[in-house]
């Protein structure tokens, strides 16, 4: 078994042990009326758009999502949310420096001794969800489950789900598609990037992600016999039979999104099998990623 494979098959018992942590880091996280901005880079930015949408859609306060080199420098908030697994990305611990006595930061990450811990004003170490492969998923997924529970959103369900989405046969003919586009709609946009992501990075795949409605104006162009559209969460009406007229291939997200996203890495991990990928050794990554200054 791959370092991914065993740390994604962990994901259920991390998120319940996050979920059930959440009230300890309370204080280290935004309140309620704050207005915040949720930064990251790669897999965690795309984790930071998930979050920041459910804490605006839960009434909680204005919450923007950046990539940490994108941060917009003259925009005031309350309080930053760094998420960085490593704790070393140049780019997140510039912007936690810059913000240093201005404005109120926090940062989740996997590894305590790391100059995370300095920079940023609080900190939440998630030590259990720290994985050894490049390629991240248990501890952006718990990243982001600690957050839901915070806002009260979590629920055993995606556990449950998440323990099926582990079990259940991917649908055929899937692994073989020759492209894939994964599709979201409000907080499982964010989702739908990093399933892409994950694909992209363990396997080489083609892939692609959009809003749902966003795909009907254009992308839906290259769908045809061979390609696979996936839906995290509730598709639009009549959109899976749009796809299906094009010969592509449909797969309807059934399990609550995040559990939705375990298939997805699963089905990137059996792709980049299929084309003889070592999915632990993704092509010109690394575990993290730290510039020359």
């Amino acid at each position: 078994m791959t370092h991914v494979e065993d740390e994604l098959t962990s994901q259920p018992a991390c998120w319940a042990r996050a979920a059930a942590e959440a009230h300890r880091h309370g204080g280290a996280l935004p309140a309620p009326g704050e207005r915040v901005a949720i930064v990251g880079c790669g897999t965690s930015y795309f984790m930071a758009q998930s979050a920041a949408a459910l804490r605006e859609g839960a009434g909680q306060g204005e919450t923007d999502a950046y990539a940490a080199s994108e941060f917009p420098p003259g925009r005031a908030y309350d309080r930053v949310l760094a998420l960085t697994r490593s704790g070393t990305t140049t780019e997140v611990l510039h912007l936690l420096a810059e913000l240093k006595g201005r404005t109120r930061t926090t940062a989740i990450t996997a590894d305590p001794g790391t100059p995370v811990m300095t920079v940023a004003d609080e900190v939440v170490v998630l030590d259990f969800a720290d994985e050894r492969s490049v390629v991240q998923t248990r501890f952006a997924t718990t990243a982001l489950t600690l957050l839901r529970a915070h806002l009260g959103l979590h629920t055993d369900t995606v556990v449950a789900d998440a323990r099926t989405a582990l079990t259940a046969p991917l649908p055929e003919g899937l692994v073989e598609c020759t492209q894939f586009t994964f599709l979201g709609r409000g907080w499982t946009v964010g989702l739908a990037n990093e399933a892409g992501l994950k694909m992209r990075e363990a396997s080489l795949a083609w892939t692609e992600a959009y809003p749902a409605m966003e795909y009907r104006h254009g992308p839906i162009s290259i769908t045809t016999r061979g390609t696979a559209t996936w839906m995290l969460g509730e598709a639009p009406d009549g959109l899976a039979e749009q796809v299906r007229r094009t010969g592509g291939l449909w797969v309807a997200g059934d399990l609550e999104p995040l559990a939705e996203l375990v298939r997805a890495q699963r089905l990137a991990v059996a792709v980049a099998a299929a084309r003889g990928l070592d999915p632990d050794r993704p092509r010109h990554l690394t575990r993290s990623v730290i510039l020359a200054p």
